[in-house]
């Protein structure tokens, strides 16, 4: 079961931002030579997130970070967290760190209208995504 590993750069320039990675991750099955498997796409960070939703409509991450901001403000009282990015934390944990997305015929195999975002909840930062490619 052969397996490929690649490493992300991703730079975001606001504080919350969802940013389109699919293409990065496509390229990175196409280098990899994976016909059918699986990619796991992770965030090391404990600020940002990965997610799957739609692509084709710029309001969708636009609404999906304007609720997040009115669930979780970044000026909330009551955070301990002295860093004052407790929300960023917890958008994070809500979120997930990952998304796992199946390979087939070298392709990934994404609905009509699905997309691979990496989710900043504290920037502008530079940032990591991981890939693990494993194929069957």
């Amino acid at each position: 079961m052969p397996i490929h590993y690649t490493t992300l750069s991703i730079r975001t320039n606001r504080r919350n931002q969802m940013i389109d990675i699919t293409a990065l991750v496509a390229e990175a099955v196409a280098e990899s030579g994976i016909q059918n498997g699986t990619a796991m796409i992770f965030c090391p960070h404990t600020t940002a997130a990965i997610t799957i939703n739609e692509n084709a409509d710029p309001d969708v991450p636009h609404d999906i970070l304007l609720t997040l901001e009115a669930l979780l403000p970044q000026e909330r009282r009551g955070y301990r967290h002295a860093e004052g990015n407790s929300d960023a934390h917890v958008k994070a944990s809500l979120v997930g760190a990952s998304e796992q997305v199946m390979i087939q015929e070298g392709r990934l195999k994404l609905g009509t209208w699905q997309a691979v975002f990496f989710c900043e909840f504290d920037g502008p930062r530079s940032r990591r995504v991981f890939v693990q490619l494993t194929g069957l």
